[in-house]
């Protein structure tokens, strides 16, 4: 009876990814955008780099996690100041995993409204699958095993993977208090097949993010409202945020993921430029009646360009 509903709590997850939302969702969003905004590479003037995990669902077998891994830098590419970078994402969802490997590129240039970021992405994905640990239940418990039958066209029977070419593009305005987003994942919405004709697709996402500093009256203090928006046209997903940030270097906020979860999260930079976070997500949908809880902690670190080790440097993340 504990397999069966396992197996039902996955079969879940596992339509919530390939039916509704393919790509993966954070909660420090505003620093892991740049998975899907090229536009934003670059944007803060340093050499940066990422790592993140996000361990959604703790204490179900078969849960999402996810890993993130990017860097980026502003440079005078051929005499045009342009933002270049690498994003490494790895998401794995019960017996299926997605590798992406992507390269960023931004034209960067100074507005009346701000500094404009507009960039593309090129790359692959890689898919895999392995269908040796799919079951299906039956009825009445008869087949090959206690749960029902294995076979279904649909589905490898095998482990098996596939690559496929993907791009994507966006633009990020970044103003003296305040910035803007749009971007597109999955451009040409690649076609996959596996053994046995099984088919899947990258379906394309499109996103809107914006958000903005405003000055408290202790200047020591900042408030920063934000919402990140995405939809692939079928399902859609909206997180509303807001942080209260100390002295530029220290931060706590709370979030909601409107029918998924309420966020509460913390952060915090040292003076050598390594910044560190913890965000917790408390269900609120009918996983929620479970207990899962989701987690997730991040690294990121921005090396200094100048002569002095502590030189200051302006940060999106704190505008």
């Amino acid at each position: 009876m504990k397999k069966e509903f396992y197996f039902l709590f996955l079969l879940i997850i596992l339509n919530l990814a390939a039916v509704a939302q393919q790509d993966p969702q954070f909660s420090f969003n505003k620093f892991t955008d740049i998975t899907v905004n090229p536009g934003r590479v670059g944007s803060d003037g340093t050499i940066s780099g990422l790592i993140l995990n996000r361990y959604q669902w703790v204490g179900f077998d078969g849960a999402p996690k996810t890993l993130v891994f990017n860097i980026g830098a502003l440079t005078d590419l051929m005499g045009v100041k342009s933002g270049v970078g690498l994003n490494i994402l790895s998401d794995e969802i019960g017996f299926s995993k997605s590798i992406s490997v992507k390269f960023n590129y931004a034209y960067r240039a100074e507005t009346s409204l701000g500094n404009l970021g507009v960039g593309f992405s090129v790359g692959f994905q890689n898919e895999s699958v392995d269908g040796t640990q799919w079951y299906i239940p039956s009825l009445d418990g008869a087949g090959s095993s206690p749960y029902g039958s294995t076979q279904d066209g649909a589905i490898p029977q095998s482990e098996t993977s596939q690559l496929a070419f993907d791009a994507g593009a966006g633009v990020l305005l970044t103003g003296k208090n305040y910035y803007a987003g749009v971007s597109v994942t999955h451009l040409n919405q690649a076609s996959i097949t596996f053994e046995n004709e099984a088919r899947t697709f990258l379906a394309r996402h499109y996103y809107l993010s914006g958000g903005g500093n405003i000055a408290m009256d202790n200047p020591l203090f900042e408030l920063q409202p934000s919402f990140y928006f995405k939809t692939d046209m079928a399902a859609w997903q909206l997180d509303l945020n807001a942080d209260l940030v100390y002295n530029k270097r220290f931060s706590g906020g709370i979030g909601y993921r409107i029918n998924d979860a309420v966020i509460v999260r913390f952060e915090g930079e040292m003076k050598n430029g390594l910044r560190i976070g913890y965000a917790y997500d408390i269900t609120t949908s009918v996983v929620g009646r479970y207990g899962f809880g989701s987690h997730e902690i991040f690294l990121h670190y921005t090396f200094d360009m100048g002569k002095g080790r502590y030189k200051k440097y302006k940060s999106v993340r704190f505008l």
